[in-house]
């Protein structure tokens, strides 16, 4: 280990790295900037519960597409008591590409901020699903540890976040087609059986168009990701089967031509306008779709393990994914990983350090216990956290 972690200095880069990053008037900064030196992939913020270490991450997680890694609204991460908008910025280092990107709130006029706006190198970007076009951004957090026994939706939200980093128009697609499930949704309503049958299929068409776009994607990156973990060698972080259990992937899957399922869900959703009616709801689609995990030396599925096998497989999920993106893409995403050691034992911290410097990327770590990275002393950059400022710290 010892002899590796020395060489990752002189690694050659393959991924997202932050040169610069500026935070104005977010979550608990006023203004704050962090300049990480490059010489380690990995850069360690520590500090005491409360002090803002994760308030960083999530700022890094809004140089993504989305809502961040809390999945917040753009007014609730301003600076409580600031009448000035919010803003981050920052300078991304691509393989040499030096490209300065910039984010935030767009009051408008509209007290409750609701426009996020978006620059890179200086040019105005018509919404944040630019930001999956050259690079990618993924994250563990703390909250996601339940990511197994919590319903479909939160499943659904995170392999939509990995397939995003290979299909840049992925979250285009999503959004489009919920969108337009919420103006079926909408007119069955207020209309009930009054609602135009050819307004209703005209709707329900473009559902398909955009259902088949978004289920076909998953597909392709799942059959890939498992490729993946197929290869990956035995040691501390399990392997891991997946599985996509939807209803038009499973006809996708099973070699239907996409114009057939386009045409085989706008039947569906046909049949299904009574019931959706009266429940006000739209009972098929790629909405409902799920992601299935299963431990593959265990063969048991990721919600009957234990709490930590659990996040030893998010770990090699997520591992898997930055490996993948490295193959295809060339390039390593951005990593965010928060209080990511705190229940890992010696031997599993020592292998995931390793792991993440070998990506070739940038990862940040948080932690309370600074003890935890011990083994990183020397080797990655340290910034302590306190008082609403970031500091470098040398131990």
């Amino acid at each position: 280990m010892a002899d590796a972690v020395e060489t990752w200095a002189d690694m050659p880069r393959q991924g997202v790295y932050v040169e610069s990053l500026m935070l104005t008037n977010f979550r608990s900064y006023a203004r704050v900037s962090v300049k990480p030196q490059g010489q380690s992939p990995l850069v360690v913020l520590t500090g005491e519960n409360g002090a803002g270490k994760t308030n960083v991450l999530e700022a890094l997680s809004y140089l993504a597409p989305g809502r961040g890694l809390r999945r917040a609204t753009i007014s609730e991460v301003a600076k409580q008591g600031s009448t000035s908008p919010w803003a981050v910025s920052a300078v991304l280092d691509l393989a040499g590409d030096s490209v300065k990107v910039g984010t935030g709130q767009d009051m408008g006029g509209d007290a409750a901020g609701s426009k996020r706006l978006v620059r890179i190198d200086g040019q105005a970007a018509p919404n944040s699903n630019v930001l999956g076009d050259r690079w990618a951004v993924t994250w563990l957090t703390p909250q996601m540890d339940r990511l197994f026994i919590e319903g479909p939706s939160s499943r659904r939200r995170f392999l939509d976040r990995l397939v995003l980093g290979l299909y840049g128009d992925h979250s285009r697609q999503v959004g489009a087609y919920e969108r337009v499930m919420r103006e079926r949704n909408r007119l069955m309503s207020d209309k009930g059986h009054r609602a135009d049958p050819a307004w209703l299929s005209a709707i329900e068409a473009r559902m398909a168009e955009h259902a088949v776009a978004v289920a076909t994607a998953r597909l392709d990156y799942a059959g890939q990701l498992a490729g993946q973990l197929a290869e990956a060698d035995d040691g501390p972080f399990p392997k891991a089967e997946l599985a996509i259990d939807g209803w038009l992937e499973g006809l996708l899957a099973d070699g239907m031509a996409a114009v057939e399922a386009e045409a085989a869900y706008r039947d569906k959703l046909m049949a299904g306008r009574a019931r959706d009616m009266a429940s006000g709801r739209t009972f098929e689609g790629v909405h409902r779709t799920d992601l299935v995990v299963t431990h593959a030396p265990k063969a048991m599925q990721a919600d009957l393990c234990s709490t930590g096998e659990q996040k030893a497989l998010l770990i090699a999920l997520v591992l898997a994914n930055a490996k993948l993106q490295s193959a295809i893409k060339e390039q390593a995403p951005l990593m965010l990983l928060d209080e990511i050691v705190a229940h890992l034992d010696g031997d599993r911290r020592s292998a995931l350090f390793e792991a993440l410097a070998a990506l070739g990327g940038q990862c940040w770590l948080t932690g309370t216990d600074r003890s935890l990275f011990e083994a990183l002393e020397g080797r990655a950059e340290f910034f302590d956290v306190r008082d609403g400022a970031i500091q470098p710290s040398h131990g």
